[in-house]
């Protein structure tokens, strides 16, 4: 069985720069559209089988949630779905706004 792993923040925006990796949002609608990290897709009950057609179970999957805790079930979830390499950001989102850019809402 798959297991995933841990990530932080830092080596997250890494591996953005040079690896094509998905990074999955598991926040609520709100918070989701009022801010999240760059080009990440919001994964929800409805979005999940969507996601799951057009996944590339190669390419990385980082999941990421408030504070880091809900975001190890969903990372463990998806790794038992057949993805290589799945991590959860540890801090969540919280800890990535502390620290490095993301999108935010005009409104």
């Amino acid at each position: 069985m798959s297991e995933f792993k841990h990530i932080n923040c830092q080596q997250v925006a890494e591996l953005q720069q040079t690896d094509d990796i998905k990074i999955v949002d598991i926040r609520d609608e709100a918070s989701f559209n009022a801010a999240h990290i760059e080009g990440a897709y919001h994964l929800t009950n409805g979005t999940l089988n969507t996601f799951m057609a057009e996944a590339d179970f190669d390419q990385p999957v980082i999941v990421v949630c408030y504070h880091g805790v809900s975001s190890q079930g969903a990372a463990q979830y998806i790794a038992q779905q057949g993805f290589e390499d799945v991590y959860s950001m540890d801090g969540g989102f919280e800890a990535w706004r502390k620290e490095l850019p993301f999108v935010q809402s005009a409104e």
